[in-house]
């Protein structure tokens, strides 16, 4: 059962419908999931293919992803199950808009995941025009946010969500969770019309967090979940203090929301690093 005062909506990342099941039972709720090239590609299925040394083609890949998120549709239909285009980095927009029209088609409660480039934004501007839900991913800077809220904008709420990834800026020795702060600093002075998803959640502290600065939505993997659920679904207390060790803290940035997305700085390495791990990922399955 949901926890009394719990706003932020928990989604679980992960792309195995047994995990989903298993989330469900142990919390008593679950408000969506977010899959990727990287989940599918841990899926038991996948797994006992490629331990065999057999691949997929394209079609199969689709159609086990397909058949993936029918699942978890069916375990969470009230909820939003977030199904990513597969974007190399050169990956065309008309070619992200291709296999968006058909992901769209598989479950009435989809979000289709495009990457915060300029390839994506342009497919998210135009998936947005013609009735689909987005979730705009790999998002490491304000700039970025900014020109999600301009390709979006006219968009309804809950219609768009970005996916901020503080997970691997801590990585890297930044402080992930100051981007979250930030955001919702800048979407202050526009409608509300994108909301904010913590992605790339690593712990329990990121968790409460996440809740505590008022996100809109968070995804963890199970093991996050699990603990949270252990501990009685905690939520942060009114002296809860996220203590960062040895991150550098991400100033906020005065950013006007009024621009055309493209002309937002929206380049950003991790963004680059992250779909070339994603194409790695998919490749994997491919063959």
């Amino acid at each position: 059962m949901r926890p009394a005062g719990l706003k932020t909506r928990i989604f679980l990342d992960g792309g195995d419908p047994k995990e989903t099941k298993e989330t469900v039972g142990l919390l008593g709720f679950l408000d969506g999931q977010t899959t990727n090239p990287s989940l599918l590609s841990k899926t038991p299925e996948a797994q006992v293919r490629l331990a065999a040394g057999r691949k997929f083609s394209e079609i199969e890949v689709f159609d086990l992803y397909r058949r993936i998120v029918i699942d978890i549709s069916g375990l969470i239909p009230q909820g939003s199950v977030s199904v990513e285009v597969n974007a190399g980095l050169t990956a065309t927009t008309d070619e992200m808009l291709r296999q968006a029209r058909e992901m769209y088609r598989w479950i009435p409660n989809a979000h289709i995941k495009f990457p915060t480039t300029d390839r994506g934004l342009a497919a998210a501007e135009v998936a947005v025009s013609e009735g689909m839900r987005v979730n705009m991913t790999l998002c490491f800077s304000q700039e970025q946010a900014a020109a999600v809220y301009a390709a979006t904008r006219g968009a309804k709420k809950g219609d768009v969500f970005i996916s901020p990834f503080v997970g691997r800026l801590d990585d890297r020795g930044e402080n992930g969770m100051d981007l979250i702060k930030n955001i919702f600093e800048m979407y202050k002075s526009g409608d509300g019309h994108v909301e904010v998803l913590t992605a790339s959640v690593r712990n329990l502290d990121h968790f409460l967090y996440a809740i505590q600065l008022g996100s809109d939505i968070l995804t963890a993997p199970f093991r996050v979940l699990k603990e949270w659920g252990e501990k009685g679904f905690p939520l942060p207390a009114s002296d809860f203090s996220y203590k960062p060790a040895d991150l550098k803290p991400i100033p906020y940035k005065s950013v006007s929301l009024g621009g055309s997305w493209g002309e937002y700085a929206i380049e950003h390495e991790m963004t680059k690093v992250g779909i070339e791990r994603f194409s790695a990922d998919w490749s994997t399955l491919v063959g």
